[in-house]
C-alpha cells in the first residue's frame, strides 16, 4: 500500500513506512513601529514550509535499508521532488533538508536490525509543478527555470491578448 510519494520514491511498507508525519507552516508579516499605538503589522506571503516524517525499517521485514541510499542519492541532487500523499493530494515541491538514522539492535555480523530515520522536507518555490515563473524568468530571458514540468514554448503575449492593427 502507497502512503506518501516524494517524487520516484514511494513510502510504502516494502520500502520505508514512516509512523509520524509533523508539519510546520509559517507565514511572513512585517511589522512596523508606531506611537501611542500598537505595531502596524502587514502581511507578506507564505513563509517557511517544513515536513518532517519519523519512521522505522526492520530489514527483511519491514522495508530495506537501501531505501535510506536511495533518499540520499536523493538529497544528493539538491533537486525539489513533487510530495504527494496516497488521496493523491499534491503538497508541494520539497527538497530533501537532512536525514538522520540511528541503527539498534545489531546482530552478530553487524547488520542492524531496526533504524529508525528522520527526514527533514524544506518546500522550495512551485515553479516546476505550476509551469508559472518568477518576474524575472520568462519576462526577461523567454526561457523556462529548468527543471521544469512545461517544456512548451512560451509565446511572446497571452492567447486571449489580441495583438493591435496596424494603420
Amino acid at each position: 500500500m502507497v502512503v506518501l510519494c516524494l517524487g520516484q520514491f514511494v513510502f510504502s511498507i516494502s520500502t520505508a513506512l514512516f509512523h509520524e508525519l509533523q508539519r510546520k507552516r509559517n507565514w511572513k508579516h512585517a511589522k512596523n513601529s508606531r506611537v501611542g499605538a500598537r505595531d502596524a503589522n502587514q502581511y507578506n506571503g507564505p513563509g517557511d514550509d517544513s515536513i518532517t516524517i519519523a519512521g522505522v525499517i526492520a530489514p527483511g521485514q519491514l522495508g530495506t535499508a537501501a531505501s535510506l541510499d536511495m533518499l540520499t542519492d536523493m538529497a544528493d541532487t539538491g533537486a525539489g521532488y513533487v510530495l504527494v500523499d496516497m488521496l493523491g493530494n499534491v503538497h508541494g515541491v520539497f527538497t530533501i533538508g537532512s536525514l538522520d538514522e540511528t541503527q539498534t539492535y545489531h546482530d552478530v555480523i553487524g547488520i542492524a536490525q531496526k533504524i529508525d530515520f528522520t527526514l527533514t522536507l524544506d518546500r522550495v518555490d512551485d515553479l516546476a509543478l505550476t509551469g508559472a515563473t518568477a518576474a524575472s524568468g520568462v519576462a526577461a530571458t523567454g526561457a523556462r527555470p529548468a527543471g521544469s514540468l512545461d517544456a512548451a514554448p512560451v509565446p511572446d503575449a497571452p492567447a486571449y491578448v489580441k495583438p493591435k492593427k496596424k494603420g
